[in-house]
């Protein structure tokens, strides 16, 4: 594959063939489908309540609308690819549009694992100092540290982008089941390890950094529960930190799975990684809004309001 003498400029789209091996694509694809549908109603309700209201516009509704922002990116920059292969049976990418559907796949998995890191910290904030919470979280500061990931998350891709862009490209075949750079590498006339080393030392920031942070805050949450004399608040505040937890562990699981994992010698099928792939892609951004909006208690109250009034 190296010998052939191609470069970037001669490959000018990419075929997607990750599904190719699997039976009942339709069956699949509506189900992707389903699942993308549910992630932008569920979403795009959350940020409609919040917008709309102006009780809303406080420092953890702000959190919880950049979140399904973030969500609403990430299932768009992923799942309209499998949508189109399975449903449409358009297999074919162009290169320019894989570029950047990579881009901002990866853009917004880095500013999702920030912002699940900055609302562990506001709840910690509020349960640890509930006197001092409002003078320290506030609307401006909030939107200063959203700023500063999305920020951070731009400077990260940029350099992970211009690398995918500037490899030479010996075959227009894409063996995952939407593009992302680990795909583009191994399309490339390159050797891609150590391409997926960098990657995996930029990754050991949110996968060794923030996520045992993000348990250590809910270790101390855990803590300050039993310190409650009242049960049904404490039963509340349990049942709160394990949905938090279902939601980061769908999350982080698979990336310690494809990064961690796959570098001390794990090897995983093309199905294996497909469906590490499809995971956080689809799973988080759905049960995100669920776990964050519903069990809060002002967005559930708003919801049940314009469905009560409808009828």
């Amino acid at each position: 594959m190296a010998n052939e003498n191609y470069t970037v400029k001669n490959v000018d789209s990419f075929i997607i063939t990750g599904f190719d091996h699997l039976q009942n694509q339709k069956f699949l694809g509506f189900l992707i489908l389903t699942a993308y549908m549910l992630i932008l109603l569920v979403n795009g309700i959350n940020l409609c309540i919040i917008s709309s209201n102006r009780h809303l516009h406080k420092p953890m509704y702000i959190l919880i609308c950049n979140l399904a922002v973030v969500d609403i990116m990430f299932s768009s920059s992923c799942s309209t690819t499998m949508i189109s292969v399975l449903l449409a049976e358009i297999k074919t990418v162009s290169y320019y549009s894989c570029i950047s559907r990579t881009y901002f796949g990866n853009l917004v998995d880095i500013t999702e694992s920030l912002a699940l890191t900055l609302m562990a910290i506001d709840r910690l904030i509020a349960i640890r100092l509930p006197l001092r919470y409002h003078s320290i979280v506030t609307n401006s500061r909030i939107l200063l540290f959203i700023f500063l990931t999305w920020l951070a998350g731009f400077a990260v891709i940029g350099y992970v982008i211009s690398i995918a862009a500037n490899v030479p490209y010996c075959q227009p075949v894409i063996r995952y089941v939407f593009c992302n750079f680990a795909s583009m590498m191994r399309a490339a006339c390159i050797d891609p390890e150590p391409y997926f080393f960098r990657i995996a030392v930029l990754s050991v920031g949110p996968i060794c950094g923030l996520f045992p942070f993000i348990l250590c805050t809910y270790a101390v949450l855990a803590y300050s529960v039993t310190k409650l004399s009242n049960s049904s608040s404490k039963n509340q505040m349990i049942n709160t930190c394990l949905s938090h937890l279902m939601v980061l562990f769908s999350f982080f699981a698979p990336k310690l799975v494809s990064i961690l994992l796959t570098r001390i010698g794990v090897v995983l099928n093309l199905t294996d990684r497909n469906a590490i792939l499809i995971v956080p892609a689809l799973v988080s951004p759905l049960i995100n809004p669920i776990v964050y909006c519903t069990r809060t208690k002002e967005i559930r109250k708003r919801l049940v309001g314009v469905f009560l009034r409808k009828k």
